[in-house]
C-alpha cells in the first residue's frame, strides 16, 4: 500500500504532505526536511530509519509542534485523522500533545520527574485529558502499567521512577503515552539506551499496543535491527529527505535506492558464516550548509552517474515502493505507458 494518494490520506490517522522545516541562520536559512510525505494507517508500525543528521527525530518533533527557534515548518501540511494540526496555536497543539498524540523518547528520565512518584505522573496525566475522578484515574494508571508489563503495579504505582531499572522505566514512559488513549504514538529511538534482552521486550509491547489498540506508531530508530521486528513498513531518511518507502520485508530483502541498500547491508545475518563482512557506506552524511547539488547522496553511492550531480531525484512509486532515485526512472515511465 503506497498511501500517497488523496485517497489513502483520508483513511490515515497521521498524513504528512511535502513538509519542510528550515533552520534561519545568519547565514541564510538551513533546510533540515525537504518536502517529506509519507502516511501511517490505523494499527499501522511505520519505521523510520538513516544515520544520524537524516532527519528523524526533527521530523517527529515537526509533527507534534516542538520544532525550537530558529527552526520553523515553512511548507507542506501535517495530518491527524484528516484534521490540519501544523497551523495550529500553541495552546491548541498543547492538547492534541498527549491527547490524540503520546510520546516515547530515548531517555525516559526525559519524560518522568524524578521528584514525583509514578502514580502522581500518571494520575495527573490522565486526569489532564479523561473526565475521571481521582480513583478512577488512579485504576486506570494501574491497568496501563500491568498492560505494559510491570509486575505488581498496585504496589509499584508509588515508586519513584530512579526506583524502577532502564528498561521498567521505559515501560512506564510507554504506560504514560497510553493515558489518553492516543491515535498515534511517536516513538524517538525508544530502545537504544536498553540491552539487546530488554530492547526485544520493548519492541514486544509496542507491537501489542498496534495489535490490541489500533494505535498507529512512528518509529524513530538507527537500528535496522529494531525496525526488521517491529515495523510494517520503513521509510529510509537521507539528508532530510525519503529516499525509499515500502513495506519492512520488500525494502529490507530488496532495496532499490543504494542509500537503503546500504543500511540493509549492515544488519548481521544469523545465517552469515561469521567471516560474512557487513557492508560499510564511504564518507559521511552531509552537513545542512553543505548538502551537495542533485542527489544529496551521489558522493557517496557506488552506482552514482552524470544526472545524480546534477538533477535531484523526486520521489516515485516503483512497484510497491516510493523511491527518490534516477536508477529507477526506466522502470517507472514502463509502469506509466
Amino acid at each position: 500500500m503506497l498511501r500517497m494518494g488523496d485517497a489513502e490520506m483520508s483513511d490515515s490517522v497521521l498524513s504528512v504532505r511535502d513538509l519542510v522545516v528550515e533552520f534561519h541562520t545568519r547565514h541564510g536559512a538551513l533546510r533540515a526536511l525537504d518536502r517529506i510525505s509519507f502516511d501511517i494507517g490505523k494499527g499501522e508500525v511505520l519505521g523510520v530509519v538513516g544515520e544520524s543528521g537524516a532527519g528523524k527525530s526533527i521530523t517527529g518533533s515537526a509533527i507534534i509542534g516542538l520544532i525550537d527557534p530558529p527552526g520553523r515548518i515553512t511548507g507542506g501540511e501535517v495530518r491527524l485523522n484528516g484534521e490540519r494540526i501544523d497551523n495550529l496555536a500553541p495552546d491548541a497543539m498543547r492538547k492534541i500533545r498527549g491527547r490524540r498524540i503520546g510520546m516515547i523518547f530515548q531517555d525516559p528520565l526525559t519524560s518522568l520527574n524524578p521528584l514525583y512518584r509514578v502514580s502522581e505522573q500518571l494520575i495527573e496525566t490522565i486526569r489532564t485529558h479523561l473526565p475521571l475522578s481521582a480513583k478512577q484515574a488512579r485504576q486506570r494508571a494501574i491497568d496501563l502499567l500491568a498492560e505494559v508489563g510491570i509486575p505488581a503495579p498496585e504496589r509499584r504505582i508509588d515508586s519513584y521512577p530512579h526506583e524502577f531499572s532502564g528498561g521498567m522505566r521505559q515501560r512506564v514512559v510507554i504506560a504514560l503515552a497510553l493515558c489518553a488513549e492516543p491515535d498515534l504514538v511517536i516513538a524517538d529511538e525508544p530502545t537504544t539506551a536498553l540491552d539487546v534482552s530488554v530492547q526485544a521486550q520493548i519492541i514486544e509491547v509496542i507491537k501489542k499496543l498496534c495489535r490490541e489498540r489500533g494505535t498507529a506508531v512512528m518509529l524513530i530508530t538507527h537500528d535496522m535491527g529494531v525496525i526488521a521486528e517491529t515495523a510494517d513498513r520503513v521509510a529510509v531518511m537521507y539528508a532530510g529527505r525519503i529516499a525509499e518507502i515500502g513495506p519492512v520485508r520488500d525494502v529490507i530483502k530488496a532495496p532499490l535506492h543504494p542509500y537503503a541498500a546500504g543500511l540493509m547491508g549492515s544488519i548481521p545475518s544469523l545465517e552469515s558464516d561469521g567471516e560474512t563482512r557487513l557492508v560499510q557506506i564511504p564518507g559521511a552524511m552531509p552537513r545542512l550548509s553543505a548538502i551537495p547539488p542533485g542527489c544529496a547522496f551521489n558522493p557517496r553511492c557506488p552506482q552514482v552517474f552524470g544526472r545524480c550531480r546534477v538533477d535531484r531525484p523526486e520521489p516515485k512509486p516503483v512497484g510497491n515502493r516510493i523511491v527518490a532515485c534516477h536508477l529507477h526512472d526506466a522502470q517507472i515511465s514502463e509502469a506509466a505507458a
